[in-house]
């Protein structure tokens, strides 16, 4: 049984990502070139579209908008991370705590959102392509956008809110390399239940009815790609999601590990907090590298970039 310590908490103390010594500069090296990795691709992929005006149209701006929370998403909790391996202090204040579940909850749920808002733009081009232009203006795109952020920072608001406002009196020892609602949670001394239902039902309608969204949308999607006769005229409107539809089972196939497996932690803490990295870490590095390979106006648009800064170098 762990005693009760009368003392309120004033800093958290996280786990880390492993116990043992002799992998932390290994560990350390590899999250390094994985953060640069994530750095430049997404920063790529902001600057092909910034630059090439064939790109200024919704499609590209809501991919802007996912390179900017796969810069963001990471940075909210690696450079601590990365910190932490060099380290013995492995603390962070109360207030560092729930700024830093805040802004990793407002992401990761605005990414969320971005996906279903992406999903309904594919859908709209591929079952109803004459009237794309008329349904996704700019005016309606920025709309969309900004209603997206404001979810995602207004749900993480609630969550930050109900998780902070408990008592914690117990150990102040996170499982976690980062600060999580669950491993938050699991250290205070006082009810959670308003916690944990509020992450069952806010949480579960935001993200449900987003999912939900994203289902919907591809079933249309594949139904219509169905019903088109030639083959060529099925790739080329696969081709238009197809970077979208792996970003997409890359998102929910890693949150659906990370969060919604049985947990092994009895066994293993330290491979459950590295799983737990897919969605962090992994899946923002890996979703530039998805739509430069696969879409070929980001490519393009990617080399004229490249080309320009070899030219500007060498004068």
């Amino acid at each position: 049984m762990e005693a009760y310590n009368l003392t309120t908490v004033t800093q958290f103390i996280l786990i880390g990502i492993s116990d043992l010594p002799e992998v932390r500069y290994p560990l350390f090296v590899a999250f390094v070139i994985i953060y640069q990795i994530t750095l430049l691709g997404n920063g790529a992929i902001l600057l092909a579209i910034v630059t090439e005006r064939k790109l200024h149209t919704p499609m590209y701006y809501l991919l802007a908008n996912l390179s900017v929370l796969d810069i963001l998403c990471p940075s909210a909790t690696v450079p601590k991370m990365l910190k932490n391996l060099l380290t013995e202090d492995h603390s962070i204040s109360f207030v560092g705590c729930a700024l830093q579940l805040y802004f990793l909850v407002a992401l990761a749920g605005t990414e969320v959102f971005l996906l279903a808002v992406m999903a309904y733009d594919r859908y709209v081009a591929i079952c109803f392509p004459l009237r794309y232009s008329l349904i996704m203006t700019k005016v309606r795109c920025v709309q969309m956008l900004v209603g997206t952020w404001a979810a995602g920072f207004f749900n993480s608001f609630i969550h930050t809110m109900s998780t902070f406002s408990l008592t914690f009196c117990k150990s102040n020892r996170v499982n976690q390399y980062y600060c999580d609602i669950p491993p938050v949670v699991a250290l205070s001394c006082s009810s959670t239940y308003i916690a944990e239902m509020l992450v069952l039902v806010v949480g579960g309608i935001f993200g449900v009815g987003a999912f939900l969204i994203t289902l919907i949308s591809y079933i249309y999607i594949v139904s219509t790609i169905l019903k088109i006769q030639s083959v060529e005229g099925k790739r080329k409107a696969f081709s238009t999601c197809a970077s979208h539809l792996l970003v997409v089972f890359l998102f929910y196939g890693t949150t659906i590990f990370t969060y919604i497996r049985p947990s092994s932690s009895q066994h293993s803490p330290a491979r459950d907090r590295l799983i737990s990295m897919l969605y962090g870490v992994i899946t923002p590095m890996l979703n530039p590298i998805i739509y430069s390979l696969r879409n070929t106006e980001v490519k393009g648009a990617l080399r004229k970039v490249l080309r320009l800064r070899i030219c500007s170098q060498k004068t």
